[in-house]
C-alpha cells in the first residue's frame, strides 16, 4: 500500500464525516477511492480538499446532484454556468440576510431597552430580515396573526 493514502477512518476523522457519508459521496460519484487495503477503502489525500468543498457547498444549500453536476463541469457548459450565477445571486441574498440578523443579534446584545424586542433599532433589523426572507406570509402565518390581535 501506498505510505501517502489515507484509509476510510482517516478521512472520515480529518473530514468529521461520518463513512457512510464518505461511501454515499462515492456512490454518487463526488468522490473516488484510490483503491483498499483489505476491506477497507483507501483514498489520495487530496480527497480532504474535494471533501471540505463538498461540505461548503452542501452547506450553502447545493444538492448532492448539483455538486456532481459542478465537479464535472467544463468551461463550454453554458446552462451550468448559468445555473451557477443563480445561485451566486441567491447566495448574496442569503448572506445580506444572515448579516442583518447577525448584526441586530449584536446589537441586542449590548442594548438597554426593556424588553429588547420592542427596541426599535432591533425591531427595524429584524423587519429587515424577515422581509427580505419572505415576501408574503404563508395562509397559516395571517390566521395566526388574525387570531393573537
Amino acid at each position: 500500500m501506498d505510505a501517502s493514502l489515507l484509509d476510510i477512518a482517516e478521512v472520515a476523522q480529518r473530514s468529521q464525516l461520518a463513512p457512510s457519508a464518505l461511501r454515499f459521496y462515492e456512490k454518487k460519484g463526488l468522490i473516488a477511492p484510490a483503491g483498499r487495503n483489505g476491506l477497507r477503502r483507501t483514498y489520495h489525500p487530496d480527497v480532504l480538499e474535494r471533501l471540505a468543498l463538498i461540505t461548503c457547498a452542501r452547506s450553502a444549500g447545493f444538492t448532492v446532484a448539483e455538486l456532481g453536476r459542478f465537479l464535472q463541469a467544463r468551461p463550454s457548459d453554458t446552462d451550468l454556468r448559468t445555473g451557477m450565477t443563480a445561485k451566486a445571486d441567491a447566495l448574496d441574498e442569503q448572506i445580506g440576510r444572515l448579516t442583518r440578523l447577525r448584526d441586530s443579534l449584536r446589537h441586542a446584545a449590548v442594548c438597554a431597552h426593556e424588553p429588547l424586542v420592542d427596541c426599535p433599532d432591533f425591531k427595524r433589523a429584524v423587519g429587515n430580515v424577515a422581509s427580505a426572507s419572505t415576501a408574503a406570509p404563508t395562509a397559516g402565518q395571517a390566521e395566526r396573526a388574525g387570531s393573537s390581535r
